[in-house]
């Protein structure tokens, strides 16, 4: 049985086992048969003869709470201090986000290929390692624009990787030709030489332009860009105007969420009721923002759908994190 250490510290400077319980989640009769069975607690006596708990107790409560739901046994980590409980925590974390990247699935993008080069280069396995979070799927591979503005392409490719040596208007206009003839999402345009007013005009189009030479990781990381961008398509989206949600939570709902005290151990509610309502205020502001023309309009529509759409996802997630943690998100009266 665990020692009771005397002190004539007042009743504030600790816990009663109820609250130990409240903070943790840990049932009463729980901690009492691990302070009992293997002395995992050393309360100290109040002067009212109260035994008070430390805060530390409350948070080794707490980490042997999720230790043992994750399937460690009590009995082995009963007697361990906060540092290393908190040790095995992450090490139980790194390890499950470890076995969750390792049976997701990995994401696969089509693209079309002008350029025989470039084809080469993303079918060496040294960009494939570089670009291991996707795969690209090449649907089609031409030699130049004009083959590929002579053949129609196997399928709608997600976007499209272009190299040319030289890049003048004649080029951006089969680039344009070909992109509305098949209506491709994103274009990657990689060039040697070029006039500066035709990749600016390029650029303001929406196409993602850079001189070569450029790394394969400096390419991959303009793919992933692309790809990010076109994100609402490639979530199975139509177009900017498919339907987000509207709020579920409003300001005064999120702003309890974010009071909620911070003596829990997680702090989660409070960052993602922060994020949403950031997210709803930018959503706000690009409806209302001024357009000075029709690109601007079309800008602000995109940012709109965009917030619009990471509030509804982090609305989602606060719903996850509340259930989590056993709160009440619409609590009665």
């Amino acid at each position: 049985m665990s020692q009771l250490k005397t002190t004539s510290a007042s009743p504030a400077a600790g816990h009663r086992i109820g609250a130990v319980s409240a903070l943790s989640g840990v049932p009463v009769s729980t901690l009492r048969v691990w302070e009992v069975r293997y002395a995992t607690f050393s309360p100290r006596l109040s002067g009212g003869g109260q035994r008070q708990y430390s805060d530390d107790d409350v948070l080794r409560a707490t980490l042997l709470k999720r230790l043992t739901e994750q399937g460690h046994t009590i009995s082995g980590i009963a007697n361990h201090d906060a540092s290393r409980l908190n040790a095995l925590m992450q090490q139980q974390n790194t390890s499950q986000r470890r076995e969750i990247a390792k049976n997701a699935e990995v994401q696969t993008f089509s693209a079309a290929v002008v350029g025989l080069p470039l084809a080469a280069r993303l079918a060496t396995e040294k960009f494939k390692k570089i670009f291991s979070a996707n795969a690209i799927q090449v649907t089609d591979i031409f030699p130049d624009l004009e083959a590929a503005l002579a053949m129609p392409l196997a399928v709608q490719p997600q976007f499209l990787l272009v190299h040319v040596n030289s890049l003048h208007a004649l080029v951006q206009v089969d680039l344009h030709r070909l992109i509305d003839q098949c209506s491709i999402p994103q274009t990657v345009v990689l060039y040697r030489f070029g006039q500066e007013p035709v990749v600016e005009a390029m650029k303001r189009a929406g196409m993602v332009v850079r001189r070569e030479p450029v790394s394969d990781y400096e390419l991959a990381d303009l793919m992933s860009a692309s790809l990010l961008v076109d994100a609402p398509r490639a979530m199975g989206q139509e177009s900017l105007g498919a339907v987000i949600p509207t709020r579920k939570y409003d300001d005064a709902t999120l702003a309890r969420v974010a009071g909620i005290s911070t003596n829990v151990l997680c702090e989660c509610p409070r960052h993602v009721a922060e994020i949403i309502a950031q997210l709803a205020s930018f959503e706000q502001y690009s409806q209302e923002c001024l357009n000075k023309s029709s690109e601007d309009a079309h800008l602000h529509a995109y940012l709109h759908s965009v917030s619009g759409s990471a509030r509804a996802l982090f609305e989602h997630a606060l719903e996850k994190v509340a259930q989590h943690e056993g709160l009440d998100l619409f609590p009665p009266g």
